[in-house]
């Protein structure tokens, strides 16, 4: 009996111990890669990242308007929704990037 209380009492000073140790730790870390997101060779990299992903979204959407596929849905969409294809197309937004606060190509939220 004494062994077992003596086995609880050392895990509970191990977890009060280890909690304040693994919060300062967290802590340490979030600090750290705060500080490396906002360095601003990595700034440079995300925004870079973002134009382009942008510009991949747009040709995208573009090419899926202009296939037989995009007529499609857009003759299927206007039958359904009263909307016409292009209505129905241009509801497309690119995602927003919460990041930076812009919101699709070069606009702001």
């Amino acid at each position: 009996m004494r062994g077992k209380l003596m086995f609880l009492g050392g895990l509970a000073a191990g977890f009060v111990l280890g909690s304040r140790a693994g919060r300062e730790k967290y802590e340490e870390i979030r600090a750290n890669a705060q500080k490396l997101w906002e360095h601003p060779t990595v700034q440079e990299a995300a925004g870079v990242a973002q134009a382009q992903a942008n510009k991949l979204y747009t040709e995208g959407k573009d090419k899926l308007q202009s296939s037989k596929l995009g007529e499609k849905l857009g003759t299927t969409s206007s039958s359904t929704s009263g909307t016409t294809g292009t209505d129905r197309t241009d509801e497309l937004l690119a995602p927003t990037d919460t990041l930076s606060g812009t919101k699709g190509p070069g606009g702001t939220l």
